[in-house]
């Protein structure tokens, strides 16, 4: 009959998944990369924004794919701010622009210094929860537009993480320089199911396929050679 020795302190210590939190707003990005840190062993805190977006659909989204997984989930009312970032299209009654990222009309889904607001409340999480690391979604296919997906946002944003608090927080951007088509590769590849992410702007029952965010999402699954298993209107 054998028996197991006891764990050493360290041996105890390393069996500990690492905490991190995940700013997760149940789009396809962010739903990889909480899918890729799970499988990394990270012991994951999801926390996602009700900012008072227009396409508050895929707060339902990440809700069911947090509970799916057994992942520890906040959904944080933030909506109070909205009366002061009126000037986007996706927080007020500007008409959301159709058409690619890359166009100018697109600017108008900038939401004022968001990424800023939401890392810095996942920052304060982190801390609390005793969290090492905020991973969040930014990628090379929202620089053109978004200056807050930036890396020099980011890589600034990091050496303000790392001294804001007695605790350094670490935000990990496993996609800052991958365009969505590369995510997606990745997810598929992780045998991800996309009909459990809602990317569309509009909050509607179908994805309206015409908005920045369907029609990037749609492309890359064009170069995956793959069908995007969400229902379009169009």
């Amino acid at each position: 009959m054998s028996s197991s020795l006891p764990l050493s302190s360290s041996d105890q210590s390393e069996s500990i998944s690492q905490k991190a939190v995940v700013i997760y707003s149940g789009g396809m990005d962010s739903f990889t990369i909480l899918n890729k840190a799970k499988a990394e062993g990270f012991d994951l805190y999801a926390i996602t924004f009700d900012y008072g977006q227009k396409h508050t659909k895929e707060i339902e989204f990440a809700k069911q794919v947090c509970l799916e997984l057994g992942i520890e989930h906040k959904i944080i009312d933030i909506t109070a701010i909205n009366q002061l970032l009126q000037s986007s299209s996706l927080t007020s009654d500007i008409d959301i622009p159709e058409g690619h990222y890359e166009a100018a009309n697109m600017k108008s889904t900038v939401v004022p210094n968001r990424n800023m607001i939401l890392l810095s409340l996942a920052i304060g999480y982190a801390v609390d929860i005793g969290a090492e690391k905020v991973f969040y979604g930014a990628h090379a296919g929202d620089h053109s537009i978004y200056p807050d997906c930036r890396p020099e946002f980011v890589h600034a944003m990091n050496d303000v993480a790392k001294i804001a608090n007695y605790e350094p927080i670490d935000i990990v951007t496993p996609y800052l320089n991958s365009h969505k088509s590369e995510i997606l590769t990745d997810g598929l590849n992780m045998g991800l199911d996309y009909g459990k992410s809602w990317t569309c702007y509009n909050g509607r029952e179908k994805a309206c396929g015409k908005c920045g965010s369907c029609v990037e999402r749609l492309e890359a699954f064009a170069m995956n050679n793959a069908t995007d298993p969400l229902a379009y209107e169009v």
